[in-house]
C-alpha cells in the first residue's frame, strides 16, 4: 500500500511536471502566435501601401488607367508635332515671300534708276 502511494504521488508529480511544461509551451505558442499576427498585420499594411495588395481587377483597371494616358500624350504628341510641321511649313513659306519681297524691291530700285538715266 505504501509503495501504491509513493508511486502515486510520482505519477501526480510526474503529471504536474508535464502539466506545468504543456502550460509553457502553451504560453510560448500563444506568444509565437500573437508576434506572427503582429508580423502578418504589417506585411498587409506594407503591401498595401506599395500596392502589393491589390486585386487582380485592381491592378488590370490601373493598367487599362496607364495605357489610356499614354495613349492621350501619344495624341497630343502627334497634335504637337502636326503644329510644328505647319509652324515650320509656315515659316518657310513666310522667308520665301520676303526674298520676293526683297526682290521686288530690288527690281523697282533698278528700275527707277534706268527711268532716271532715260
Amino acid at each position: 500500500m505504501e509503495e501504491e502511494k509513493i508511486n502515486l504521488r510520482l505519477d501526480a508529480d510526474a503529471q504536474k511536471l508535464e502539466a506545468g511544461r504543456l502550460r509553457k509551451g502553451k504560453a510560448k505558442a500563444e506568444e509565437d502566435l500573437d508576434s506572427l499576427k503582429t508580423d502578418y498585420k504589417k506585411l498587409r499594411l506594407s503591401m498595401r501601401t506599395v500596392g502589393l495588395g491589390k486585386t487582380s481587377e485592381q491592378w488590370r483597371e490601373e493598367i487599362q488607367e496607364e495605357k489610356n494616358k499614354v495613349n492621350r500624350w501619344e495624341r497630343r504628341f502627334q497634335e504637337v508635332q502636326k503644329q510644328n510641321e505647319a509652324l515650320k511649313r509656315s515659316l518657310l513659306e513666310n522667308q520665301k515671300e520676303k526674298a520676293s519681297l526683297n526682290r521686288i524691291e530690288e527690281m523697282n530700285e533698278r528700275i527707277e534708276e534706268l527711268e532716271a538715266a532715260l
